[in-house]
């Protein structure tokens, strides 16, 4: 009897063992958690890891490209099986896709494309869209007078990418006459300081005659908001936004922003799950529906649908995903 036990006992340790192996390392590089919006990313990417077998570890660079790098090269040494990454520096980054290659490790990058590199995948929602779908929502609410674009960084591929969208909107408008582009500038780290640093100068320099604001995500239109509301222009002067923060929403609620761009994350987050724990166990990938030049080569990649978000349809749109709770919103 002790010997089926102690044979049994051997048996179950076989199969842990075995499910212990298989729990594949998956490396998530996050720039910084600055934002919320970045640790619902990191929250709910683990998750999904988690649930598909998978083990994350996690670096953040605080928008230090250098740490990063370095972060990766550690990652690297651990035995990660695929490399999760939103570069600080989309250039620089570059740099991690080669040292993850030299030891035949994937690399997708996740919502802030890498340029000029071999990355692997790429996950992230049409940026051009979005831009589009922000100067579209503004020139229906302010059909004539003088816009500002506040946009992201100006190392972040996505900057471009909603700055040509914008602009795909907004150019037979300035060439009509219709609206003048007053004030165009890129921050560096999408934060509310520089936002409300921009509106200032902006508002100066136009004497406060501006008529609509396009702030490359929430943290920029806040730091635009403290600015309005600092002068008495809140109400007075559109702005628009991206991410869905819920101190945005609450904005939108009140009055003071007009609308805001909600990114899928929980699906975006899914999507860079499956993909790096298939490639981690040497599976196929056919989830890809586009490819995007990074001016290396064309990118594999998943490009998902945006949900323009304003007062009228937050319960249509974040509520309805899950994303945010009626309470939280109107508490």
């Amino acid at each position: 009897m002790k010997s089926v036990l102690r044979y049994f006992i051997l048996f179950i340790g076989l199969i842990l063992a075995g499910c212990s192996s298989d729990k594949v390392k998956v490396g998530l590089l996050i720039h910084s958690l600055d934002k919320e919006r970045w640790e619902n990313d990191q929250k709910y990417f683990i998750e999904y890891v988690n649930e598909l077998g998978g083990k994350v570890l996690v670096a953040v660079a605080d928008n230090d490209e250098q740490k990063q790098i370095q972060q990766a090269q550690d990652l690297l040494k651990r035995k990660i099986r695929t490399l999760v990454v939103i570069p600080v520096n989309q250039y620089s980054a570059a740099s991690i896709v080669d040292l993850a290659h030299n030891r035949s490790v994937p690399v997708i990058s996740y919502d802030r494309l890498i340029n000029n590199s071999r990355v692997d995948y790429y996950v992230s929602t049409d940026n051009i869209k979005i831009g589009e779908m922000q100067a579209r929502y503004m020139m229906n609410l302010v059909p004539e007078g003088n816009y500002a674009l506040i946009g992201g960084s100006e190392y972040d591929n996505n900057s471009r990418m909603l700055y040509l969208g914008q602009i795909n909107i907004l150019q037979p408008y300035i060439e009509r006459g219709d609206i003048f582009l007053v004030y165009r500038k890129f921050t560096k780290f999408w934060s509310e300081d520089e936002g409300y640093q921009m509106a200032k100068e902006c508002l100066d320099q136009n004497n406060n005659q501006v008529d609509a604001i396009i702030a490359g995500n929430d943290a920029i239109a806040y730091g635009v908001l403290r600015v309005l509301k600092e002068r008495g222009l809140e109400k007075k002067i559109a702005v628009a936004g991206m991410d869905a923060d819920l101190r945005n929403i609450r904005e939108i609620v009140k009055g003071n922003q007009s609308m805001t761009v909600y990114k899928p994350i929980k699906t975006m987050a899914s999507t860079a799950a499956q993909i790096s724990v298939k490639l981690a166990r040497g599976e196929k990938i056919e989830d890809c529906n586009s490819r995007v030049s990074n001016g290396s080569w064309l990118v594999p990649s998943v490009l998902l649908d945006a949900l323009p978000v304003y007062k009228d349809n937050i319960e249509q749109t974040v509520v309805a995903e899950g994303y945010l709770t009626e309470k939280e919103i109107y508490k």
